[in-house]
This record gives C-alpha cells, structure tokens and sequence, in this order.
C-alpha cells in the first residue's frame, strides 16, 4: 500500500510507541488510527470514521487537543498504555511536514498530570525482581524498587519471597514490572494489578548500576546508603546485606529504565535512590490491612469509612500523603515514636501554634507534585506562581517553630529553606491569575523585561512612542498641522495638507494622495511599522522565553524545594494528628519495649467519629504481664466482640505512628508484628474455600507470631463443623499460649473454650454483657471479666427476622444438644492436654468414662457380705485388666 508522507510519519511513531495506543497530533486534534481508532471509539465513546477513502479506508477517531488530560484519565483507567506523539516544529515555519516525535508514553504508574491523580494518595510504580525464577521461590529473596514519578520518591529493598503480598499490599502499587521471563508468581497473585512485562536483562545488576548512575551522574551508590562490595565477602553478615543490596538495586534499575524509556524527558527530581531496609516498620500482612480496613474498606474498597478517611486532618495533599505512608508503614523503634508524640503533644497543649500552622500550611501547595512537573517540562505558569506562593509561607513557618520545646519541631525548623532569590525573582515576575497554558501569554509582570515591554506597547499601537514621533517631526519640518495615523490597508504614515506641501523634507516618501493632502512614510517609520507588525509574535515569544528561564530557576532549586515538601508533609501530619486529638479527646500514650497492653476506656477510632458523641461504650483492655497474655473473648453475636478486638489493634496502630489515640488512659507494648484474622472470604480464583483462606491466614500466625507480636482472632473455625471448628480453636489457643507466646485478643463464640483459662496460666477470660430477661436480650457492648455459657444466636437469629416457628425449633434443638455437652456429673466433655508422660490423653469431644470405677462408686457395701465383696474385687480386676 502506498501511504502517504503523513501515514508514513504515524507509522514510524506507532513502531516507536509498542503497545500502546498512539494519540497523534494533527493540528489542533489528537487523531487515533487503525485498531487504535476502533478501541477508542468503543472506550471514548468517540466517532468512527475513516481516512483514505476508497478501497482500503483506514479506521479514524479523534477528539480536539485540549481535551487530552480527559481521555487519558478514561484510558489510562481501563488499563491502558497511550503513548502521546506531538508537533514539535511550529507548523507556520515548517518546510513541508511538521515533525512529530513520542514525547511520552503514559501508564498507570507514570502519571504526573493533576487531572489523572487522587492529590491525597500515592501513585507507585513497583518493579519486582526475582533473580531466579522457577516453580518454587518461597525461600529466595527477591528485590523490590518503588518510585512516584509524580513526587520524585524513589525507594527500594529485598523481602522473602514469602513476603510478597504483604509488600505489595502495603505499597498499594499503580503498576507492577516484572520480568518478561519469570513465571514464579501466578496470575491471580497479582491480578488486581496493572503488569508489564520488561526484558530480564534490565534486572541485571551491571545493567541496573550502570542506567542508575548515569541517571543520579554518580560512580558508586555507597553514598546514599546502599552496601554493594564485592559480594564473596567472608563477613556472613556483610555477605548476605551486600546480596541483598545488589537484588534491591536490580529492581531499582529497571524501574529507572522504564522511566526513562515512557517519558523521554528530564527526570532530576528524584534525586535519590533510599534503602528502604534503613526504615524499620511494624510488619503487617496483607490479611490483616484489609480486615483492619486501615486504608480501604473491606465492602467498598474505597477510603471512605476507612481508619485513614477518620484520623486525617491534613490541610495539604502532600501531608495526607504522608499520612497514609505512615499508617501502612507504623514505626518500630521506640525514640522515633517518642519524637513524633512530644511533636504532636507540644502542638495539642499549644492551640495557638496549631492553629497559625495550619492556617500557614493550608496557602501552600503541592510542591512535591508541581516540581515533578517542573522537571519533567510539563509545568505551567500557574505551577510556578504556586511554587512562588508556597516558598511564601517558609519564613511564617520558621519563625513559629523557633525555640520550641520539641527536638523534632526544633529540628524540622532548622531544615527549612527560605529560597529568599527564588521567591523575589516569581514574585517580581508573575502577574496574579496566571494561566494553565504557558503560549496563552499575559503572565509576566510588566516593568520585568524591557525587551517584553516594548513588544507590548508596540503590540497596543505604542500610543506613546507615537505622540512622541509626531512631535518630533512637527518640530523638524514646523508643519503644526502634521498628523501621525495608522490605517489597516496602508499601515502608520503622515498626513500634511497641500498648504505645507513645499516644506516636505526629502527624505519624505509618498505612500498615498488624497483631496487636500498628500500621506507620507519614513524609514524610522518604516521600521516602526514592521515592529508593531510583528509585536504579537515577539511578546508571545518573549514571554516563553522568561518562562523557561523562570522554569530553570525552579529547577535548579530542586532539592531545597524537595526538602521544603518533605517538611511540609511531615509538619502538616503532627498537626493534623494535634488537631485529631483535641477534637475526639484522645491522649498521649506511654510506649514501653515491654510485652503489655493496658488500655483503660478504649474507643474504636472510626465509630468514635461516626457515632453521635457518647454513643460509642469505652472498653478496657489488659494485657500481658499479671493480665495474661492472651484474652479468650465469649458472649453472643452481634454484641461487640469483633468491635472491641479491632479497636485495640487500630489503637496499638496509632500509637506506633506516633499519635495520641482514643482512650482514656494506654500503656502501648511496641509490637514487632501485627496479625489480624477476622471476617470471612473466600479466594475462588485459586480455588479456596472461606475455610481454606481462614486456614492458612491463621498458619501464617501461627508460624510466625513472636512474643512480641499483638494477634487478634475473631471467630476461628465457624467455617467449618461445630465440633472441628471448636476443636481447631482449642488447639490454636494452646499453641499461641504454649510456643508463640504472643499477646493475643481471641474472640470466640464457642463458649466452651473457658474452660481453657483453667488448664492455661496466661489465659484470662473475658466476655460480652447481656442483660436478660423474659427471654429478651439486651447487648450492653460492656466486656466484662468472666466467661460466657452461652452465645444467644438464636435471639440474634430472632432480631434478624427469622420466623417464629424455625426460632422455637431452634430453641428445643439446643436444648438437646447442650444437654449432650457434659457428662453425667455435669463437666464439660473437652478435657486439657496432658502432659507427656507414657499416658494416653483421654478423647477430645467424649469424657473417658471409666466401667470398673462407675461399677465401684454404685456397689452399696453396707449390704454385701464380705464373700460377695471379695467376688465382686475379683472381678471388677479382671474387668479391670482387660480394658
């Protein structure tokens, strides 16, 4: 087929573009052709016509260049890479075709446009690295590279492989590469994520070095904290950290490459490649964020209602940011906690303070984003007339940190950059209202440029310059009658009547003859004329030309601007976690290393927010130490349990980053781990069962929990029959008590588990109250000490709606089968373990009766003679000896 030059220049731009689909600008539309035009059309909902029509038209849609950042939002949504092809020569001054070029391809993971980003959550792109791929990984170590092109944060670290799901939960990843040839993870592992396939050698430590240090103009990384010697070290310590490293770094390379392969442009604002394994965190599985709903919803899966959507109270989308990264990540190490409480603590007893720094933060704007833009040349005026009004509020800020009783306040103070030149330099150069597009024009100051000032006053018919000529030349030729005008036929010329026509200088042309007077033209005039002419154009040019000096400027402060940003962030969160806690009544926690957990009327951090005020009933919470270590929970559905298990593992959350939570007094055990197996779902895409999922969530707990781990349990083992469930939740109990020794919250409707608190030292029972009465039931949401003898689902079932006639069955039906729950003499039929000693444990779910003994406690002796009492010795022993 012959195309034409046109065709042929799309062509070449879609072979560049891969995979993705190729907006090609045309003038002033963006136009899609091919399978492109027909996708779009069903996804766009655009026309579908064709071009080249005749026997073989070619499929056309397209949509005008202004609406681009709308399209690509709706592409990118469904999955899609768009890759953006642009005129990049001024089609007026063009010889022949305007050259176009991909500019930048767009995925998931790449955005930088404010009309494609949620300005309150991050935006990562995840490269995974598993160095050897094969069938079954589980003990490798695998790298993994973060970086959000939008802020410019870049971040990395190796993990077991093991931990997989758990990182990738906690990143919450837009896009996620991988290897073209790895097939160790399987599809449903990561199919709720946007995957692209990356060529393997990318992953290569050589190749991966060598793409990042020319991007960070670097010869070694050592410098920003990475350890990557030689890795045959005979140190052990240093050998496995150095592997580690060169697998992180692995990942952090093709990350690096992808970026720079789709946006084709500069990409100095990530000034930093950080190990993330500097960064240590409260470990917390993927199971247990969603049963925590700690960001999402388990029923929406969306902020709303969540622990995040409650507890933010940030003015900035940098600082809500920031919060969320807070929240998936909880600190660790016991001074870093403590600096981020006497931070936020200062600010509560301080309202003033508080108040004049939100009210400072809230003029501010997303510098982390409006410097990606900066550096990406994608920004606009009104970009860097925010950049200027943010650097505004640095010295306010400064000067309200000065001498505060807070280390980390004082020091975040300390770190603040003024940026003095850079912020008169915008001030003194932008006009307010400054437009989104940088060619519209108009945003310069006038008295900034002379060169701008006089294209303008030329371009508005430089009324000035004109009175001024006219003088001169009245006074040259004495001629008061002379007249300066303009005409948009013949342009500017002079006027002198045929009176004064024998005092016309020389140098004087004729241009035009009228009835009484004759139109003239001078070179200076000439000259003049063709300025004004070509005004318009030199002030637009002018005015791009101060732009992109005003751009470079911003630019070459990256760093000082980044380092702003991330202060910012974190200033904004202590104050909103501040403003949290005078709001909802919260106070400060006091952090302990030790294995404790005494909270004295806790309250469920959203419920506290949703409920009308005093709705919520507070609850205690003890353990650990002379409390136990593990809180087996009873009492009917429908009354709390889940509710109060939660509270305090969103309460040890809060205290772990640093803020005061919702109690009335809380003595918070740092815990290393967080687990959480609550709820019921069910995996039918690997074909597991709500049962299976429940199972190897609590494995997971069981093999892994340290006793410095918080565990909450709600309900193990209804998926299954009463007896295995109640069986399962035995055994867990003892092994958490016995091996994991963990703090544990297990919430349980077997009540015959309390029977637990009596064969296991550290085990405490604990229940729901009811208050009861003509067969009635109150729930009075109070978790009381003591264990429950019964769990009222019938009543549960009754409220729900359940007929009558099925409730009273129900009721006869329990009352056979709790009567079938003991022996004869009224114990339960569920007996500790005993302990290793040559005898058989007696059975689980039956008591062990024994014949001999029954037969001995009935014989009545007072009327036996002593023959028939020697008889029946003899044989009850043979009896005796053959069972």
């Amino acid at each position: 087929m012959n195309l034409s030059p046109m065709m042929r220049q799309y062509e070449e731009a879609k072979a560049a573009s891969g995979d993705a689909i190729l907006l090609f600008r045309m003038g002033d539309f963006y136009e899609l052709f091919h399978e492109d035009a027909k996708t779009a059309a069903r996804v766009l909902g655009l026309t579908l016509t064709s071009r080249d029509k005749g026997e073989n038209p070619i499929p056309m849609a397209g949509f005008p260049h202004h609406q681009l950042e709308g399209y690509l939002a709706k592409l990118v949504r469904q999955g899609f890479r768009v890759a953006v092809c642009e005129q990049v020569e001024d089609p007026a001054t063009a010889k022949g075709l305007v050259k176009r070029e991909v500019q930048r391809i767009v995925t998931a993971g790449t955005l930088t446009d404010d009309a494609l980003l949620d300005p309150n959550s991050s935006n990562l792109l995840l490269a995974i690295y598993v160095p050897k791929p094969g069938a079954n990984p589980r003990d490798a170590m695998i790298g993994m590279a973060w970086v959000e092109l939008s802020t410019g944060r870049f971040e990395a670290s190796s993990y077991p492989f093991h931990q997989l799901q758990d990182q990738i939960a906690r990143l919450e990843p837009s896009e996620i590469l991988l290897r073209e040839d790895d097939a160790s993870m399987e599809r449903d592992q990561l199919a709720a994520w946007a995957l692209t396939r990356r060529p393997h050698w990318q992953f290569g430590f050589e190749e991966a070095t060598r793409v990042l240090h020319g991007h960070f103009g670097v010869l070694d990384l050592s410098g920003m904290g990475w350890n990557l010697g030689d890795s045959s070290a005979r140190d052990r310590q240093v050998e496995q950290e150095t592997e580690s490293d060169r697998i992180a770094i692995g990942a952090a390379g093709a990350a690096m490459a992808y970026l720079l392969e789709t946006q084709k442009t500069s990409l100095d604002h990530i000034q930093q490649l950080v190990p993330a394994r500097l960064q240590r965190c409260l470990e917390i599985d993927s199971a247990t964020r969603r049963s925590l709903e700690l960001t999402q919803t388990i029923r929406t899966g969306s902020r709303e209602g969540s622990l995040l959507d409650v507890v933010d109270r940030t003015v900035t989308p940098m600082g809500a940011r920031r919060l969320s990264q807070w929240l998936a990540s909880p600190l660790v190490v016991p001074d870093h906690i403590e600096s981020r409480l006497g931070a936020v603590s200062e600010l509560v007893s301080e309202p003033r303070l508080r108040s004049a720094i939100r009210e400072s933060l809230n003029d501010v704007y997303d510098l982390e984003r409006l410097l990606a833009r900066v550096a990406t040349g994608r920004c606009s005026p009104r970009d860097l007339q925010q950049v200027g009004r943010s650097l505004q509020q640095m010295p306010k800020l400064k000067s309200l940190l000065e001498e505060r009783r807070s280390h980390r306040l004082s020091q975040l103070k300390d770190r603040i950059e003024l940026c003095e030149t850079l912020l008169e330099r915008l001030e003194s150069a932008l006009q307010e209202g400054c437009p989104l597009l940088s060619k519209a024009g108009g945003f310069i100051r006038p008295g900034y440029d002379a060169d701008l000032d006089e294209f303008r006053s030329l371009a508005s018919g430089g009324k000035e310059w004109i009175a001024r000529y006219q003088a001169e030349q009245i006074q040259q030729t004495g001629i008061s009658s002379l007249r300066v005008g303009f005409t948009s036929v013949f342009g500017y010329y002079i006027e002198i009547t045929n009176t004064h026509r024998e005092r016309i200088p020389d140098h004087y042309i004729r241009k035009q003859t009228l009835k009484n007077c004759e139109r003239y033209i001078t070179p200076e005039l000439k000259e003049y004329e063709e300025k004004v002419l070509s005004a318009d154009e030199s002030s637009q040019s002018r005015e791009y030309e101060l732009f992109l000096e005003l751009r470079e400027c911003v630019h070459r402060s990256t760093a000082q601007l980044q380092t702003n940003a991330a202060i910012i962030a974190e200033l904004d969160c202590l104050a909103a976690l501040a403003e949290l806690a005078v709001k909802q009544s919260y106070v400060r926690p006091t952090i302990t290393e030790d294995a404790i957990l005494e909270i004295e009327e806790g309250r469920h951090p959203v419920l506290d927010v949703m409920l009308p005020k005093g709705k919520f009933v507070p609850n205690d919470c003890m353990l650990g130490a002379e409390h136990g270590r593990i809180q087996l929970i009873t009492g009917p559905n429908m009354a709390g349990k889940s509710t109060y298990i939660r509270q305090t593992a969103a309460i040890l959350v809060l205290a772990q980053i640093g803020s005061f939570v919702p109690a009335k007094k809380a003595t918070i055990g740092i815990a290393d781990r967080l687990f959480a197996r609550v709820g019921a779902s069910d995996e039918l895409a690997r074909g597991q069962s709500t049962f299976m999922v429940e199972m190897v969530e609590t494995a997971r707990i069981l093999n892994t929990a340290t006793d410095k781990s918080l565990v909450i349990l709600d309900e193990i083992g209804r998926g299954t029959s009463t007896y295995d469930g109640l069986s399962l939740a035995w055994a867990i109990v003892e092994h958490l008590h016995e091996k994991n020794k963990a703090r544990t919250l297990f919430a349980t409707h077997y009540h015959e588990l309390v029977e637990l608190q009596k064969s296991l030292p550290s085990v405490r029972n604990w229940n729901v109250s009811v208050k009861e009465w003509d067969d009635q039931v109150v729930f009075l949401h109070r978790i009381v000490p003591g264990g429950a003898d019964k769990s009222y689902g019938i009543h549960v079932a009754r409220l729900a709606g359940i007929p009558k006639s099925v409730n009273d069955r129900a009721k006869d039906i329990l009352s056979q089968l709790e009567a079938n729950q003991v022996n004869r003499y009224g114990q339960p039929k569920i007996a500790p373990p005993q302990k290793k000693s040559g005898h058989i444990q007696m059975t689980l779910f039956h008591w062990q009766e024994n014949e001999v003994l029954e037969k001995l406690k009935q014989l009545e002796l007072q009327s036996m003679t002593p023959i028939q009492a020697l008889q029946m010795l003899e044989t009850l022993q043979n009896q005796a000896k053959t069972n």
